[in-house]
């Protein structure tokens, strides 16, 4: 069978890869040297996409040096919010939910406040955000985005009354 990067429990775009089983999930985390490897292949994506893993304990994440060119990448190709979605999932899969959320954040502020990815905005919103499995987390992230979102009387991803009194 074919090798994924970012293996899931569902059917990805190719059809030939089948979806992991709860039994492989947990042989990957026992695997001290599986992990180690993941995490490779994330700063590798991440690179790839102009950001830096800073943090591997907390997921904190800047922009590479060069992200200008890199978010050129993001923005022309949106084969790219697919291949997020699925890094974001697996992130999920394997427990690494602080990676996650600092992933999703990290969207969320390049569009919604630096606007230097306006091509990822709507992916952000509605694929991205809820990939987010603790809802804590996610309320955080969805008032977060209420928060920058231009006009917020458009944002559609939550209740206004319940972000109103959001704290």
């Amino acid at each position: 069978f074919p090798f994924r990067l970012f293996p899931l429990r569902e059917h990805g775009m190719n059809w030939r890869a089948r979806p992991l089983t709860r039994q492989e999930i947990q042989a990957f985390k026992k695997s001290k040297e599986v992990m180690q490897r993941f995490i490779r292949a994330y700063q590798l994506m991440l690179r790839f996409y102009g950001i830096l893993l800073i943090n591997e304990e907390t997921g904190e994440l800047k922009r590479a040096e060069n992200w200008a060119e890199r978010f050129q990448n993001l923005n022309r190709f949106s084969h790219n919010n697919l291949r997020i979605t699925r890094i974001l999932k697996c992130l999920g899969e394997m427990e690494y939910e602080c990676y996650q959320v600092h992933l999703v954040k990290f969207f969320l502020t390049e569009t919604l406040v630096k606007e230097t990815l306006p091509n990822v905005k709507r992916s952000a919103l509605d694929y991205f955000l809820f990939t987010i499995r603790s809802k804590q987390k996610r309320r955080e992230l969805v008032y977060y985005a209420w928060q920058h979102f231009k006009p917020q009387g458009s944002f559609v991803w939550g209740p206004h009354d319940k972000l109103l009194k959001y704290r």
